[in-house]
């Protein structure tokens, strides 16, 4: 096995939050009886990625993903258990740590708002000591991919949310880190600029070989992106593999999709699956997957003359993650993986 360039053992977050009544004279008492509980963030997290992977993390609000990052960038300390991000323990904080990563959240800046985007990429070359030489090469390599030239030259604040986030990259890629994480990166902007982010995520990665993780709502995001994926839930880790083994296990079923010609009949099709839904040009049901090729063979055969099209899909990956969060068994050997 090769040496992990991320490798997390046991990695724990537990917050202790104080609670009290509600009143003035709560309020009151607070001062002199403070209350605690103890919440649990993170829970006992195991894992390891190698150089060069894009790993989807994904869970629901609250689940702890933010938290995880935040302890592998070493902006917090971990309740117990240990981490070692390309050879380092983040929350040291070591400087040749801070310049091996970057941290990325869709709803923060490292921007100056008030200056011209170039400026903070100056700035930004000062504090990481970028040679003038690299530094050149790496941001004519960026605006490249970016289509950054027209937008270098205004102050932030003109900038609109997708040009800022084109920008944001740029300020978080230019010393070239070598593990990227990514918090919410197209959160908020609009469907032809998620695309432009994922694509040049994926370029970007694969002429860097940068290692990434990716959290995202967006499962377009994930599913462009990431072969390989993480589940967290309450804190715990329920999945770690291939995300298409997921689709598999979770959802054992095809989606099969008929459109027929001039209302033909289809009432036969309620025999072969579980209808999802139908009118007179169309049925959609689920079939078990290893019955799939039968059953759309069948169809084909008995439908011939009447069939316009048919499709066999997975079903959508949003549909297999919200099994999981809403509480499915995850089955022995998945969990496992």
């Amino acid at each position: 096995m090769t040496d992990a360039v991320i490798d997390v053992r046991g990695l724990t977050k537990v917050y202790r939050v104080h609670e009290r009544q509600e009143g003035l004279g709560a309020a009151v008492r607070s001062i002199f009886n403070r209350k605690f509980r103890e919440v649990p963030a993170v829970t006992d997290a195991t894992f390891r990625i190698e150089a060069g992977e894009v790993v989807g993390f994904l869970g629901p609000n609250g689940a702890g993903k933010t938290t995880t990052l935040k302890m592998l960038s070493g902006l917090l300390y971990p309740t117990s258990g240990g981490a070692r991000v390309v050879g380092h323990v983040p929350w040291r904080r070591d400087a040749d740590f801070l310049r091996a990563i970057t941290l990325l959240m869709g709803n923060r800046t490292q921007l100056v708002w008030d200056i011209a985007a170039a400026d903070s990429l100056r700035v930004l070359q000062e504090i990481y000591r970028i040679p003038e030489d690299r530094y050149r090469a790496t941001l004519g390599e960026l605006t490249d991919l970016l289509e950054l030239e027209p937008l270098l030259h205004k102050p932030v604040r003109d900038l609109s949310l997708g040009e800022r986030m084109k920008v944001e990259f740029a300020a978080g890629l230019i010393h070239s880190p070598r593990v990227a994480f990514l918090d919410e990166p197209t959160l908020g902007l609009d469907v032809s600029m998620q695309s432009r982010i994922r694509r040049f995520v994926a370029e970007h990665n694969r002429r860097a070989g940068t290692t990434v993780i990716l959290t995202s709502h967006y499962m377009d995001d994930v599913v462009a992106l990431c072969k390989r994926v993480i589940v967290i839930h309450h804190g715990r880790l329920l999945y770690d593999g291939q995300l298409g083994e997921l689709a598999q296990r979770m959802a054992p079923y095809k989606v099969i999709t008929v459109a027929l010609r001039d209302g033909a009949a289809s009432a036969f099709l309620d025999e072969l699956g579980t209808v999802t839904s139908r009118d007179e040009a169309s049925v959609t049901l689920h079939v078990p997957r290893e019955s799939a090729p039968e059953r759309t063979a069948r169809i084909v055969r008995d439908l011939e003359g009447s069939l316009a099209d048919i499709s066999v899909e997975d079903p959508p990956i949003e549909e297999v993650i919200d099994r999981v969060f809403a509480g499915e068994r995850m089955p022995e050997a998945l969990a496992a993986t």
